[in-house]
């Protein structure tokens, strides 16, 4: 074997190893953007500021987890409503949405046990005597 088909050997090598590359890259279908709507959620960021801000001035814990239970606790007054979206970073396909209306002081917890351990963050957007509130918590099932 002389240079001349080395070279030829190599280049086709390298060449079969990139087209096979750029093959798995596309037929890849658990990639998933953080939200489908990426550039309107930023032109809407500072409405989200705001709430956030709100949550923060709050004097009370509005959300807690109770590792223990696997449990969210919602501390917050009658006539509150919101969503509870539970965000999986890792896979887009566990993500869940809640709704909540708050009308009992006593029974304001979310039962976690049905969801797969490992990493979430739990967004909590709420409506409390027409403020808006946002508040958001790292959690490890």
């Amino acid at each position: 074997m002389d240079w001349g088909k080395g070279i030829i050997l190599t280049l086709t090598a390298f060449a079969g190893i990139i087209i096979s590359m750029v093959v798995i890259c596309v037929r890849q279908d658990d990639i998933h953007l953080v939200t489908q709507n990426y550039y309107e959620e930023e032109i809407k960021y500072q409405d989200q500021i705001d709430k956030m801000i709100n949550a923060n001035q709050l004097d009370y814990e509005a959300m807690a987890y109770d590792a223990q239970r696997r449990l969210i606790e919602l501390n917050l007054p009658k006539g509150s409503k919101g969503t509870l979206h539970l965000f999986r970073p890792s896979d887009a396909r566990l993500d869940q949405k809640l709704d909540f209306d708050i009308q009992d002081d006593e029974a304001n917890a979310i039962n976690l046990s049905e969801l797969k351990p490992g990493y979430w963050k739990i967004k909590m957007t709420w409506v409390e005597d027409e403020t808006s509130y946002y508040l958001e918590k790292k959690i490890n099932i």
